[in-house]
């Protein structure tokens, strides 16, 4: 056992060895505000802009909702649907007048919590199953526990404020017929919901172990943070997403959600847009803790990775603050989202005040109405805060960080921006797309990852939950920028077996601003084939945009299809090779995401050359050169097949095919260069830099490419194929020239 297991090990049997014997008379308010911080947060009103601004903006929207009066509706809709917004809006509400009545010292908000409060009392003991039955685990309030969950994780914070005001026959009341019936029915009554490892639980571990907490009821804080002992869950259940239930190490509860995702490097096996959510309750529940149980010391768990993943997150964002869409992740989720706003405050005031985090918080324009917020508005007003700075990073995956990884390069003021992907599964929530990239410029996708396939919280669409074509589509090979073989995808688009694996970092060199680059390896999304994937981001002063050199290397031991599709955006400006297209539109294949695909034109090659397509996005010009042979063909396709309720954006894809080959080798440049005026009408640098690129040294051991552009450009870039030991000296001899260098790669000037 690692060192930092057993480190672990001894923290979690302190644990279990503190919170039986806690005894305390709990304080009001607890959880996300403490009586100090009110008090210090009076003290302040009128001195602090941004926390003011914050104020005034939460108490409109809560005096709107006080003068519109109070409807608990009985539940019927889906996500979207009327009934789950109303009780979404209520729990949101009740959060925000709990704290505008300690902060303002009204009773009026009180009134309005425990009127609400009351009121769910009354209807929640007679509340059935939710009579939709899409989830595997069906809430009461809402289609899914886990919007139960987030109800309760908010409500408990509105009643966590107004408790000491309450009668002890209100809370009486409040406890018997809501909110502990509410807690058992996520945990105890719904184990499959509570006891994994996965963002639904971690919204349930919060959820109970809150409104424990407020209720000084330390059976409830332990299911929380251990979860149920005995849960009785078969070991192959799934969720409606077909992920496993069951972890094989048996491990659950808030810990173990902290412990088992995170990686080291605090990255979120999810991925961002989901980390994004499950940072709440996972930071909130903290704070809780914090607050009512400091012996805990939750924000030193596993090297305080929660505080740390914050920063991870924001560093999985483009230029304009968006996450990267990894996943099922929907595009234009951004750090402005108030979770993030919640992160940032909280990161700063318990992380140690790192002032490039008041950057963020100036440019979210808002706190938390917390001792935290108050804490992030002096800074602001102190004029402390510095950039926050997007670096070049990567980051590891696993408990362990030794599942994969996902890479980020980015180039001088964020002009381009490479995420590459050799993560694990994902969960439930992963995709099957090792090796896969993206590609942005200024924060604007150009080569983009399509995302997941739902249209959240906007009912006529599938109720706003995930539709068919998030399976049959989003979550294929095809759909990402990688490498499909036989038509088929990844682990053959099985979860039972992509959850076994991972890819494996070869290297990642970020050391030089002008090259940086990113390598590794699959060897399990397809049997007796290994993937071997170099992504360079080059930068020559000369050529104004850097650009993005490429080298897939695949080994197989039969010969097979491969296709390596390029998802860009924008409209095609030339082809630099000969293509006829189709006369009637078909869909490409019949399954694993093809017959989405309508075959628009096809391209053939008779010699080995380069191959050129150029496009136009968001007037920017980009081009991709690329080495093909004989026989090989470029697909032109679009989306939009088999799809009659258009639930897929119909986007463009250009596909190379190489057919009957047992080793295969892909080779090629992305280049971004000029732009267009629509005003002045004009055109700048619309044509391409590269002139030729040539593989001119191949075998087991290095790969050597010549890149010849403009402005006198002739480089070689080799790589060694076997050998990723930094300080190893190489010596190659190629066409009578001999190159030598240190490290797994060199790229220098062609003798």
């Amino acid at each position: 056992m690692c060192m930092n297991r057993i480190v672990q090990a001894l923290h979690v049997l302190y644990l279990l060895v503190l919170i039986p014997g806690h005894a305390s008379s709990q304080e009001h308010p607890s959880l996300t505000i403490t009586k100090e911080g009110v008090v210090n947060i009076q003290r302040e009103l009128g001195e602090l802009p941004l926390f003011d601004v914050s104020l005034e903006q939460v108490k409109v929207q809560v005096d709107a909702e006080i003068s519109s009066g109070i409807d608990v509706p009985i539940p019927k809709d889906y996500s979207g649907g009327y009934t789950h917004e109303r009780h979404k809006l209520n729990y949101l509400t009740m959060q925000k007048a709990g704290l505008l009545y300690q902060v303002l010292d009204d009773e009026k908000y009180a009134i309005y919590v425990r009127d609400m409060l009351m009121q769910y009392a009354d209807m929640y003991p007679t509340l059935p199953l939710h009579p939709k039955e899409r989830s595997y685990a069906r809430g009461k309030l809402f289609w899914q526990c886990l919007n139960d969950a987030n109800w309760l994780v908010y409500t408990s914070q509105a009643y966590d404020c107004i408790y000491e005001w309450l009668s002890k026959k209100q809370r009486q009341d409040l406890e018997i017929n809501l909110f502990r019936p509410f807690a058992d029915f996520l945990s105890t009554g719904n184990p499959k919901f509570f006891n994994r490892i996965h963002n639904h639980s971690t919204w349930g571990n919060a959820a109970v172990g809150m409104i424990g907490l407020v209720m000084d009821d330390d059976e409830l804080v332990q299911k929380a943070l251990y979860g149920l002992p005995d849960d009785n869950i078969e070991p192959n259940a799934k969720d409606n997403d077909g992920g496993f239930i069951k972890t094989e190490n048996g491990k659950s509860g808030f810990l173990a959600n902290l412990d088992e995702p995170f990686s080291p490097d605090g990255y979120y096996t999810e991925g961002p847009y989901y980390q994004r959510y499950a940072m709440y309750p996972f930071l909130i529940f903290a704070q809780s803790l914090h607050n009512a149980r400091p012996e805990l010391g939750i924000f030193e768990f596993k090297d305080s990775v929660l505080l740390k993943s914050v920063n991870t997150l924001l560093q999985l964002t483009d230029k304009n603050g968006d996450f990267f869409a990894l996943n099922d992740a929907q595009k234009g989720m951004s750090y402005q989202t108030s979770s993030l706003v919640t992160a940032v405050d909280l990161s700063y005031y318990y992380g140690g005040k790192d002032t490039s985090l008041l950057h963020i918080a100036e440019q979210q324009g808002k706190v938390i109405l917390s001792d935290a917020g108050m804490e992030v508005a002096k800074g602001v007003n102190q004029n402390i805060s510095r950039p926050f700075k997007r670096k070049s990073m990567q980051f590891s995956d696993g408990a362990n960080g030794k599942q994969g990884g996902l890479s980020v390069l980015r180039s001088k003021d964020e002009s381009l921006t490479l995420v590459f992907k050799y993560t694990a599964q994902g969960l439930s929530h992963g995709h099957y797309d090792k090796l896969s990239y993206s590609l942005y410029e200024q924060g604007k996708e150009v080569v983009q990852d399509y995302g997941m396939v739902r249209y959240v919280n906007i009912e006529q669409k599938g109720g706003g939950n995930y539709l068919k074509e998030n399976n049959t589509w989003a979550k294929q090979t095809i759909a990402h920028n990688t490498l499909v073989k036989d038509e088929t995808s990844h682990f053959q688009g099985t979860y039972e077996i992509g959850s076994k694996y991972h890819s494996n970092l070869y290297f990642f060199d970020a050391s030089n601003s002008k090259v940086q680059i990113i390598s590794a390896v699959e060897s399990n999304a397809y049997t007796d084939t290994q993937m071997h994937r170099t992504m360079a981001m080059i930068e020559e002063e000369t050529y104004g945009k850097p650009f993005v050199f490429d080298i897939l290397r695949v080994n197989s031991q039969k010969p097979a299809k491969y296709d390596l599709p390029l998802h860009y955006l924008g409209q095609p400006i030339q082809f630099g090779f000969d293509y006829q297209a189709t006369a009637t539109l078909e869909p490409l294949g019949t399954a694993n995401g093809y017959q989405h695909i309508f075959l628009e034109g096809k391209g053939q090659f008779r010699k080995k050359s380069n191959a050129t397509f150029s496009w136009m996005h968001q007037n920017h010009f980009y081009t991709l050169t690329t080495i093909v042979s004989q026989n090989e063909q470029f697909l032109l396709g679009r989306l939009g097949a088999n799809d009659p309720q258009y639930n897929l954006r119909r986007d463009p894809v250009i596909i190379h095919r190489k057919e009957k080959t047992k080793d295969a080798l892909f080779v090629s440049i992305m280049e971004p260069h000029g732009s267009y005026s629509p005003v002045t009408e004009m055109a700048k640098n619309a044509k391409s830099n590269i002139e030729h690129i040539e593989i001119i040294y191949n075998n087991k051991d290095y790969i050597g490419v010549q890149i010849k552009g403009k402005n006198w450009l002739d480089k070689i870039f080799i790589l060694a194929n076997t050998e990723n030991d930094k300080s190893k000296k190489h010596r190659l001899t190629i066409n009578g020239k001999l190159y030598e260098w240190v490290g797994p790669y060199t790229y220098q000037n062609k003798k």
